[in-house]
């Protein structure tokens, strides 16, 4: 016991700083594309190579819907590629529902239960969501904590499309939390139904069934993202302004 007691102390805290320190480790965002500007024939291109349609354009002017990116990276892949790339991690946004009087309130600043709900994710989400829990994001430093019950549960946290056997637990789930309560719908499928939805058995998104707060883009978003819309939500951390189009709510 004494030598794992040794070795941590020798070791030292690796969990990240981040929100008292901007993170500069590698590695903890693969980044998002930004607006750009580019030849008649660039543009062409990258809007026919988008699978989703993420990349719109007016004239020769190209900005990003992260509502339906997927971090394909072929806007990115080859050197004559005009769009811009922005390597950070603070992408989490207040959605028009969310209006101004909504929120957690002070009481809640440090303290706070999450209810996660997969509704119908492809599991990628769900891997990055899993790390808020580990050593090196720890969210409970920051007073952030899962509940297995929605009755106890502040903020309630999608990830997925919201398949058709979801909708009614999704639903339930909601109704269950006390007031305030916020939603946080994590990741481009749980914003636009990403590339399973809409369909005949998945929503276009959370915001179908019930009122989105707070949006996370990303295919997946990285737990960073994920730790600042649970900032955004207790009001310690402001809406990103990495935004080429307005996030939907």
């Amino acid at each position: 016991m004494s030598k794992w007691v040794i070795k941590g102390l020798r070791t030292g805290i690796k969990t990240t700083q981040y929100p008292r320190k901007m993170e500069t480790a590698s590695g903890v965002s693969p980044g998002l594309p930004t607006a750009a500007k580019g030849t008649e024939k660039e543009v062409q291109e990258l809007v026919f190579n988008c699978p989703t349609g993420a990349i719109e354009r007016s004239g020769n002017q190209l900005t990003v819907d992260y509502n339906y990116c997927i971090h394909c990276f072929r806007c990115k892949r080859g050197s004559q590629s005009p769009m811009g790339w922005d390597y950070g991690y603070e992408w989490a946004a207040n959605t028009k529902d969310s209006g101004a009087n909504r929120g957690l309130g002070s009481a809640f600043n440090r303290s706070i239960n999450i209810r996660f709900v997969d509704g119908g994710a492809c599991g990628a989400c769900i891997s990055e969501i899993e790390q808020l829990n580990k050593p090196y994001y720890n969210m409970h430093r920051l007073g952030f904590f899962a509940t297995p019950t929605p009755r106890e549960a502040d903020v309630l946290l999608v990830a997925g499309p919201v398949t058709d056997h979801m909708r009614l637990p999704l639903k339930k789930a909601y109704d269950a939390m006390p007031t305030p309560k916020l939603v946080m719908a994590v990741g481009a499928c749980a914003l636009s139904g990403g590339i399973f939805g809409p369909s005949f058995m998945s929503d276009a998104g959370v915001s179908e069934l019930i009122p989105v707060d707070v949006a996370v883009p990303g295919c997946p978003p990285p737990p960073l993202a994920i730790i600042h819309g649970l900032l955004l939500a207790v009001k310690r951390k402001s809406s990103a302004l990495l935004t080429s189009s307005e996030v939907r709510g």
